[in-house]
């Protein structure tokens, strides 16, 4: 039977004891083995390893020995307690011997959870489980972690309690970063809100949110934007550092400014026109933006990209100026102007 959606999410939470098995697939191997972990830690329980209730068994030792498979699901163990086996990077090459197995499985048998890779309609592995009658397969997409999904890994982390914005602000991180460090961050902001009663905020999102090169640059974008000029030195050294040429600045600058531009022309008003933009603007930053587009008009936007159109032009002439210190002093213009209509 086919697991998809909420079904799927709800499973993988709280597993169908009596099931046979499971086939987890996806062309994400971390996106596939992060479900399999949480599928079998709800399925067995903590100490399962430690007890040997927990058989692992990659694809070659099946495919070199089939008895293994069959063998593994009927051991009987010293600890009471459910029993799993699972195989690892199974193919459509297993289908016949997971199929005997499944067969042959009984009452008291261990349930049986098979990883793979992406998985044709046609393929023999998916047809077996989607074709059972107690057995499920579920496909894993690249899509980021749905609010059901998340609210689930917030349960199991022991945070209940988060305001709107803080919500917000895990799921815009949750299309920007991979799923092993979402739910790493997750895990993080657990451990710094330990005995802090109060609720989770943005700001411990944010703190808790693991840094990238792409961050540092937008924090001196919105640092230009909003006319600080002594905070872009210090983030701009940081960039250089981090090796950030100053044509990846100029081009990512020249994408905020029009965003911007792009929302104060909008006839209903720069706060409607940021909610238009696509791809969305992020739910953290989404105030703050409004506020520059708002701030900065229209105009005074036209003459900040005409300023970076020209910078971009120089960046990659042939001229011998040192390149990052032509971008600072456009920052530093760009800053200016922003200062003045303040």
């Amino acid at each position: 039977m086919k697991l998809s959606g909420r079904a799927a999410t709800r499973y993988f939470t709280r597993p169908e004891p009596e099931r046979i098995g499971l086939l987890i697939y996806g062309s994400d191997a971390m996106r596939v083995a992060l479900k399999r972990q949480e599928v079998l830690a709800a399925l067995l329980g903590p100490g399962a390893e430690d007890e040997l209730r927990l058989t692992r068994l990659h694809a070659s030792e099946v495919r070199s020995d089939p008895a293994a498979l069959a063998d593994a699901l009927k051991a009987r163990g010293f600890f009471p307690g459910p029993r799993a086996v699972f195989v690892d990077e199974a193919t459509d090459g297993l289908a016949d011997t997971i199929a005997a197995a499944l067969a042959d499985w009984q009452d008291g048998d261990a349930q049986l959870v098979v990883t793979a890779r992406q998985l044709a309609p046609r393929s023999a592995l998916r047809k077996l489980f989607e074709g059972h009658t107690n057995a499920y397969a579920a496909a894993i997409y690249d899509d980021p972690p749905g609010r059901d999904e998340i609210e689930a890994m917030l349960a199991q982390a022991g945070l209940g309690d988060l305001d709107r914005a803080a919500m917000g602000a895990l799921l815009d991180l949750a299309t920007q970063i991979d799923p092993g460090d979402f739910r790493q961050t997750v895990e993080k902001l657990s451990l710094y809100k330990l005995d802090d009663a109060t609720p989770v905020s943005p700001e411990d999102v944010a703190a808790c949110a693991p840094r990238s090169t792409e961050a540092d640059a937008d924090d001196l974008i919105n640092v230009v934007a909003e006319g600080r000029r002594g905070e872009i030195g210090p983030i701009l050294r940081r960039l250089q550092a981090q090796g950030v040429t100053p044509v990846a600045l100029c081009i990512a600058a020249t994408r905020h400014f029009r965003r911007l531009h792009a929302a104060a022309s909008d006839p209903e008003g720069a706060a409607t026109g940021i909610q238009r933009l696509r791809p969305p603007v992020p739910f953290k930053v989404k105030d703050s933006m409004t506020r520059q587009a708002q701030g900065w008009g229209r105009a005074n936007l036209e003459t900040a990209l005409s300023l970076l159109i020209d910078t971009d032009l120089q960046l990659r002439s042939s001229s011998r100026a040192p390149q990052m210190a032509l971008m600072e002093r456009s920052l530093f213009r760009l800053a200016q102007l922003g200062k003045r209509r303040a």
